[in-house]
């Protein structure tokens, strides 16, 4: 796969978390299978060009976020819409 899904986290507190967040979406069934999103430590971090940040909001009509990102992140607004901040 080109894109990967990953949570890099700092601390045992950030990792904890990121897995009980996975495991309520898991438990609401917001998506068809479980989610597959690796939650591993933090080593190294590299901010990309800036070309690359907020690339869904720049881009919201490209392919891969009209067909992969945007209904994803609808599922977990729609979920969760009550601890899901927007904007």
């Amino acid at each position: 796969k080109q894109y990967r899904s990953v949570i890099f986290y700092a601390d045992d507190a950030q990792r904890r978390v990121a897995d009980a967040y996975i495991a309520q979406i898991d438990e609401a069934k917001v998506f068809d299978a479980p989610v597959v999103t690796e939650v591993i430590p933090l080593d190294r971090f590299y901010k990309a060009e800036d070309y690359h940040q907020d690339y869904a909001e720049r881009n919201p009509s490209q392919p891969y976020i009209v067909y992969n990102a945007a209904p994803k992140v609808q599922k977990v607004r729609k979920y969760f819409a009550d601890r899901v901040k927007v904007g």
